[in-house]
């Protein structure tokens, strides 16, 4: 098939890594695949002022500052300007794919020859746009596939949608592995760093305040594709890995004890997958996909919005005796290496491939009188 993959830009986020591993497979599978976005959008003046109000440096990533795609050799097309992609920029194609519920509008304007429609969601995205806007994309009529089974139940309890395939995301066990193993000498905690809010950041490093209140001494990792800011600080002493290569992350995992996840919103919440698949068991919040997996084991679910319960969870999974350490350990990594990339591929590709048939004109088939 010739697959377009729609995207409102290409960066180091968590998303955007799921759309290029299935641009990769997909095109290692023999299609025939492009990947088209916009650059970076520049900041308003109004954005501008307010930075300067605020005291807090604008992050404006460069046109070609690294991507997820960087090394796959799937073709990477990106338009003129930050506008919407039309189709003069687009080639013909047998599947378009919108990553995201403005590519979703725009797509749904596209003529038929650039392909059958099929919505690739992996969030509900009302932090990113109107709520009317967004809720217009979700009610389209074109095919959907979601990674996360609580997108899949919204969309059809909210929306009417049924015409929706469950893909789960994976973790690529290559990359993200690691031997059975003991706990750290100094008990250590990770986390993913991000400033924006409905990832629960502030959510997490409180709880690592609190926990130092009984273990001092405790060590923190972390990484993220954006800067610490002013109004969200690191725990003091946290080893900070600014924009990690995806080759380093599998030793920043297996440095830990425990897994973070205080997230408020979350698609899926591909962390936790390759966390575990470290063998580095999580807490973490109901959010994304995390009832799914931690309920499989190898981690510890809390309640929403509550730094204490996280700071009580880590501490007891820190203090475990080793050998109860260790299966908790090995039952993440029996949990994340349960399903491949290739498993979700199939399906991916599956999906795709009935959405093509199911839009295909039907042989007209001879009426006997």
């Amino acid at each position: 098939m010739r697959i377009t993959f729609i995207c409102p830009i290409a960066d180091l986020s968590g998303g955007f890594r799921v759309i290029a591993v299935y641009a990769k497979r997909l095109r290692d599978r023999g299609h025939d695949v492009l990947l088209v976005s916009r650059p970076p959008r520049k900041p308003t003046v109004r954005e501008r002022l307010r930075a300067v109000y605020r005291r807090r440096p604008l992050q404006i990533p460069a046109k070609d500052a690294p991507n997820h795609l960087d090394g796959t050799g799937v073709p990477h097309h990106v338009i003129d300007r930050a506008r919407p992609v039309e189709a003069a920029d687009l080639p013909d194609a047998d599947v378009v794919i919108p990553t995201w519920w403005e590519t979703a509008e725009w797509v749904d304007a596209l003529p038929a020859s650039k392909g059958v429609q099929v919505h690739f969601i992996q969030d509900y995205e009302l932090w990113g746009g109107a709520k009317e806007r967004v809720d217009a994309t979700c009610r389209l009529s074109m095919p959907k596939i979601t990674p996360a089974k609580w997108v899949k139940d919204l969309l059809a309890k909210e929306f009417g949608q049924t015409d929706v395939t469950l893909v789960p995301n994976a973790v690529d066990l290559e990359t993200f592995t690691a031997p059975p193993r003991g706990k750290q000498a100094v008990p250590t905690v990770g986390f993913t760093y991000t400033p924006f809010k409905p990832k629960g950041c502030d959510i997490t490093i409180e709880a690592i305040r609190l926990a130092r209140k009984q273990v001092p001494q405790l060590k923190v990792v972390c990484f993220g594709s954006a800067q610490p800011t002013p109004d969200m600080p690191l725990p003091e002493g946290a080893e900070f890995h600014h924009r990690a290569p995806e080759s380093m992350l599998k030793a920043l995992y297996g440095k830990c004890d425990v897994w973070l996840f205080g997230t408020r919103k979350e698609g899926f919440g591909l962390p936790i997958l390759e966390s575990m698949a470290c063998r580095t068991p999580v807490v973490g919040t109901p959010a994304g996909a995390a009832p799914e997996l931690l309920s499989g084991g190898g981690g510890i679910l809390i309640p929403m919005e509550n730094p204490a319960a996280m700071a009580d969870e880590m501490l007891k999974v820190c203090s475990m005796p080793e050998s109860e350490w260790r299966r908790l350990s090995d039952a993440a990594y029996a949990t994340a290496s349960r399903y491949t990339w290739d498993d979700a591929t199939d399906r991916f590709e599956s999906a795709l491939g009935r959405a093509v048939e199911s839009a295909s004109p039907k042989p007209r088939q001879a009426v006997s009188v």
